[in-house]
């Protein structure tokens, strides 16, 4: 991703972003989809990954009153990606704030430089965050430092990302793409059918009661365990060899 110099989320990158999506999606082949952001993406001050909005473009938005098509459609991609069916990973080899942070927060898996900062700083332009860093926020690191740092737009350090689940490694930078890459492939090699079973069944009973998820958990068990996947893994640990997927 490079939209120099912070990878401000335009209309345009949006759709780009959208086209990628619809690219590795529709090619059987592609297992796992990693999303970087480009050495030229940076301040005089910092390494970035993404700085949120393009506040140009939402500024036009809001002054000619098409501030809800704007954010809506910000909203329809970045839930896009928390339901993509493929595992997702952002390999966040700078700073994210905004929309970047809201963007980091839908993928699946998430490895964070640790010279890097996340953060929803809306509050200081007298605004709220609007592509669901209200909502993703608490549920990705519990409610009360998600209000801490959404109300005083303090950044969050990358120490206090990993002790809080919001991001699953923080490594120097220049090791953020190989660690996401070896990632990647241990994943590639996985399962796709039960992998998206997975997705699945934590996405949609995550926000149920306990009884209700189980039954969620329950139906995709059974589904998977009719893919030609289950068998060839059964038979590959019986016969002590690695297992090979086809995602069938």
């Amino acid at each position: 991703m490079s939209r120099p110099p912070v990878n401000a989320l335009s209309a345009g990158l949006l759709q780009e972003l959208g086209g990628v999506l619809d690219e590795v999606e529709g090619d059987p082949e592609a297992r796992v989809l990693v999303l970087v952001a480009g050495e030229d993406v940076r301040t005089k001050s910092r390494k970035m990954f993404c700085g949120g909005a393009d506040i140009s473009e939402f500024g036009s938005a809001w002054s000619s009153g098409e501030a809800r098509e704007f954010i809506g459609r910000g909203q329809r991609l970045l839930t896009r990606i928390e339901k993509f069916p493929k595992v997702t990973i952002a390999a966040l080899n700078g700073s994210a704030f905004g929309g970047g942070t809201e963007l980091a927060m839908c993928f699946h898996l998430r490895v964070l430089a640790e010279e890097a900062e996340l953060g929803q700083p809306e509050i200081k332009l007298g605004i709220i965050p609007g592509y669901g860093g209200t909502q993703r926020l608490p549920r990705l690191m519990g409610r009360t430092p998600a209000l801490y740092h959404m109300l005083t737009g303090d950044p969050i350090p990358a120490a206090e990302a990993l002790r809080h689940g919001l991001v699953n490694f923080v490594v120097p930078l220049d090791e953020v793409l190989p660690k996401a890459m070896e990632l990647a492939k241990r994943l590639a090699q996985g399962p796709p059918v039960a992998q998206r079973m997975v997705l699945e069944a934590v996405r949609e009973g995550m926000d149920r009661p306990l009884d209700e998820g189980l039954e969620v958990e329950l139906e995709k068990m059974v589904a998977v365990t009719k893919t030609e996947d289950a068998i060839e893994g059964a038979m590959a640990f019986m016969q002590k060899r690695p297992p090979k997927f086809k995602g069938k």
